[in-house]
């Protein structure tokens, strides 16, 4: 099961954050949004399928975050959690610990913003379209 989020780079793009990363539906980003890798994000974890987030649910899911931009990827590797919400109107975090709000779509990522490949947040720093796509297992 699949749902896949485009969004856009920015000029504050510095994915130095080490325990998140994040895209936004904001149209904006600041310097001090050190997880955000993507702006002008079409979807938030409120339009995902019902059956998506259900499965996401799982504590035995494996969820799949795989970010693309610019001919560069990065793969992340996460679990599902009993309490995800997918109630969030704006963001979507994948987080490395297992802290879960409304905004958090999976936990004990395996890659947080400070993770991700160099080449693939310079690109977004330039402005490149981000195409991220979800998959629970």
């Amino acid at each position: 099961m699949n749902e896949t989020v485009r969004a856009h780079g920015h000029e504050h793009v510095t994915a130095a954050h080490e325990s998140t990363l994040e895209l936004t539906t904001d149209d904006y980003l600041t310097p001090a949004g050190d997880c955000i890798l993507g702006i002008e994000a079409d979807r938030a974890p409120t339009d995902f399928a019902d059956d998506f987030a259900d499965a996401c649910r799982d504590a035995d899911a494996t969820i799949t975050l795989v970010l693309e931009a610019d001919g560069h990827r990065e793969t992340v590797t996460g679990s599902g959690h009993p309490d995800l919400a997918f109630e969030n109107d704006r963001s979507m975090v994948a987080r490395t610990s297992t802290y879960v709000d409304d905004r958090t779509i999976l936990v004990d990522a395996d890659t947080a913003a400070a993770d991700v490949d160099r080449d693939l947040v310079a690109a977004l720093a330039d402005g490149a379209d981000l195409t991220a796509t979800l998959r629970v297992e």
